[in-house]
């Protein structure tokens, strides 16, 4: 059943109730964004820092000295031009003079100067996580990544289990209970393994709203909503400068934001305020739950009298589908490989989300030599990203989804090739232009990624589907962690072999089917019959009315054909029994019917009978 065209969107009480729904799923993306990119304040870069004087390395005649005059005898000078104290060794006095005869490392921890913004007192003070422990902090900024990682895929195949809203309850549940364990944390093994689950239950609630949104939205608004929901996110970023200079402690600020995500459990968390994706419902066949859902999205379950015909239809269809037993049926991420063209069109996607994520170090690296303040860089990046959901909105409209992917690649690929290739030369205006254009590019170009593949995902693996996808984007941004362990060796062979890459994805993205204007498929076979559409598709013409296919299977591969309890695999045949039909054969043969006021809906119901037997 088709809920597009049945329900969500009508002008009636089913759209208002949706759309509502859908809009207040925009603001617990403020919390979310709070517990997601806290990383940067929670590891900053250390402060000015020098090892603590220890008197018990000095000769007895100078371990009276205090101030001043104990850190000139107990610390060596930089070399110049800076000139200032060393920040890991200590001077050493092996025989009985008042000289040094070499210097050691640190034995009684750090003194470190006040930080010019952001949080005074972080892991990174409290643990002593500079010289030769400053691994601890790329090593925990890539466990967090990891959890993100796993919660995605873990968590996602979980949202196509047990559902959207269950998933995103126990996330949420768990979130709160890992982010106060983290608070307290009394070591830094103990803060990397609670930082690494608290990542992923944080990932499965996002991830799991995100789905659920999409499904909540008619397909001329999923975009809209979408990139809403983007910017609630975006102002979530930009107030946790704001927290910090408030909390002054880690602990405090991440006492904070799980206490925000207990409210958003404690809001959010009742079925009236965020029920259960009626799409997903009725794709694995549970008609007696979308009933209710769809009637509580109506607001008639007191007055059923109040409902419009429409309403009644769909409740009618409802009942009819509950008649007789219908045992539910759950869908695995495995099955997506066993597909022709839709596992191509997500590795497609996984690879511009890659892309996307991972070439921004290259941009933010050549940003960082004119960004020396702290709030500068974390405002810049936030408004980048809300530029690049407002242009979306626009683009996106006017060109589709497929042509717009396009036009950010080209541009991300432009900036980062010239960047390469002329970056010593170029004088520093151009530069900073460049690097800024290359991170909205790069932005617009993971979001629509993601969004992308929300739409051309059936309904069955979207979770799990989306959750590759993210997962693709987040190991995409363990790059800059990778670098800083690495002391940023290597990072010209990182921008050669990504500037390449993103040549190689403008041609990749020409494969992919277009999805603005369409509805969310919810089967595996209605994924697979996506044919593609002419690159600049006319606002006047709707997407389905182009079906030559791009991508082809081959003559020897076969289609789903999903009967009620089971699938079976059926070849597509010719007419007279001359063998299989090729896709290619059947447009040639459809293309010179003839030319009468039913041609279209003909045509249609041909094709999905040849291909789909």
């Amino acid at each position: 059943m088709d809920l597009d065209t049945r329900g969500l969107p009508a002008p009636g009480s089913w759209g208002r109730g949706s759309r509502l729904v859908a809009a207040a799923s925009w603001l617990p993306n403020v919390a979310l964004a709070l517990a997601l990119s806290s990383e940067a304040l929670l590891f900053p870069a250390p402060p000015a820092h020098h090892c603590r004087p220890d008197p018990a390395l000095l000769p007895p005649e100078l371990r009276a000295l205090a101030g001043p005059a104990l850190l000139n005898a107990s610390l060596p000078r930089l070399p110049p031009p800076s000139r200032g104290w060393s920040p890991c060794q200590l001077l050493r006095y092996p025989g009985p003079g008042p000289e040094p005869n070499g210097t050691g490392p640190c034995t009684r921890g750090w003194d470190f100067a006040r930080p010019v913004a952001g949080l005074l007192n972080s892991p990174v003070t409290q643990w002593n996580l500079v010289c030769e422990d400053q691994w601890k902090v790329p090593l925990e900024q890539m466990s967090y990544l990891l959890g993100w990682l796993l919660g995605c895929v873990t968590l996602g195949s979980a949202c196509d289990r047990f559902g959207r809203r269950t998933i995103l309850v126990t996330s949420l549940l768990l979130a709160v209970v890992l982010g106060t364990a983290v608070a307290l944390a009394i070591s830094y093994s103990m803060l990397l393994a609670l930082r690494l689950l608290y990542g992923a239950t944080v990932a499965g609630a996002f991830l799991s709203l995100y789905v659920a949104r999409l499904e909540l939205c008619h397909a001329d608004h999923r975009l809209l909503f979408s990139m809403v929901a983007g910017l609630f996110f975006v102002a979530g970023t930009m107030l946790l400068p704001g927290l910090a200079a408030i909390c002054k402690d880690w602990r405090f600020l991440q006492g904070l934001v799980s206490l925000l995500l207990g409210l958003l459990l404690l809001l959010w968390g009742f079925p009236s305020m965020f029920p259960e994706s009626p799409r997903w419902l009725v794709a694995t066949r549970q008609p007696g739950r979308a009933k209710e859902v769809l009637w509580h999205l109506v607001g008639v379950c007191q007055n059923p009298g109040d409902a419009t015909s429409e309403d009644v239809t769909l409740a009618a269809e409802l009942d009819r589908l509950s008649e007789g037993k219908s045992l539910t049926q759950y869908h695995s991420i495995f099955e997506l490989f066993s597909t022709e063209l839709l596992w191509k069109n997500t590795l497609i996607l996984a690879f511009t989300t890659l892309l996307g994520n991972g070439v921004q170090y290259n941009f933010t690296q050549n940003l960082a030599p004119y960004l020396p303040h702290f709030y500068l860089p974390c405002f810049l990046l936030a408004g980048l990203e809300a530029a690049a959901s407002l242009s979306l909105i626009v683009l996106a409209v006017f060109c589709g989804r497929r042509a717009s992917l396009l036009l950010w690649t080209v541009l991300t690929s432009l900036a980062s090739l010239l960047l390469l290739a002329l970056g010593q030369y170029l004088p520093v205006w151009t530069v900073v232009a460049l690097s800024g254009l290359g991170l909205l590019a790069s932005q617009a170009m993971s979001v629509l990624s993601i969004l992308f593949a929300g739409e051309i995902l059936p309904t069955v693996i979207r979770g799990a589907g989306l959750g590759l996808i993210m997962a693709a984007g987040f190991l995409g941004r363990v790059a800059t962690p990778v670098m800083s362990i690495s002391n940023h060796h290597g990072f010209f062979l990182h921008h050669v072999v990504l500037a390449s890459f993103a040549v190689l994805s403008m041609l990749c993205i020409l494969l992919l089917p277009e999805s603005q204007g369409r509805t969310l498929p919810e089967s595996l076979e209605d994924a697979e019959g996506w044919w593609y559409p002419p690159l600049f598709l006319p606002r006047w013409r709707h997407p389905q009315d182009h079906r030559a296919p791009l991508l082809l299977p081959s003559r020897k591969q076969t289609h789903y054909v999903c009967q009620r309890n089971s699938c079976a695999v059926v070849p597509p045949q010719r007419a007279g029994g001359q063998g299989p039909l090729h896709p290619r054969d059947h447009w040639e043969t459809e293309s010179q019917a003839t030319q009468e006021p039913l041609f279209m809906a003909e045509l249609q119901e041909d094709a999905h009978e040849a291909v789909f037997p």
